[in-house]
């Protein structure tokens, strides 16, 4: 049986104060705490994501500088001297560490340490930005 509502508003009565706070702007307090903690793990992550590409983009110049040096690249080419110049630049005095008689081991090891004190320090940064 269907009965004709008195209120117009179906076979029930409308719900009268409802245990739930309706959206939007009267959330609980708490609900404020969750979402700038979001926001800020958000912003870590991003930030973290650009010192991943950061690094990995610092390791291919160190990369491809010593195997221009172990190849014996050509030196007037315009590409090999621009990454010899950001090699140059990003080794941040780390470039002449090792002094061995062969310069191109000394080009590997001095290369090699500096890229693994970006790869350390940049994995420092960011498990600090996870906390």
């Amino acid at each position: 049986m269907n009965y004709p509502s008195p209120h117009g508003h179906g076979p029930y009565p409308p719900h009268q104060g409802s245990p739930y706070p309706p959206h939007g702007h009267d959330r609980p307090p708490h609900d404020d705490y969750y979402e700038e903690r979001r926001r800020r793990e958000d912003t870590s992550a991003r930030i973290a994501n650009i010192v991943r590409v950061v690094v990995s983009v610092v390791l291919t110049i160190f990369l491809l500088h010593v195997l221009f040096v172990v190849f014996d690249a050509n030196q007037g080419n315009e590409f090999v001297s621009v990454v010899y110049v950001l090699a140059k630049t990003l080794v941040l005095g780390l470039g002449d560490v090792f002094t061995p008689d062969d310069a191109v081991l000394g080009v590997v090891l001095n290369y090699g340490l500096a890229a693994l004190v970006y790869v350390v320090i940049g994995q420092l940064i960011i498990k600090s930005l996870r906390r």
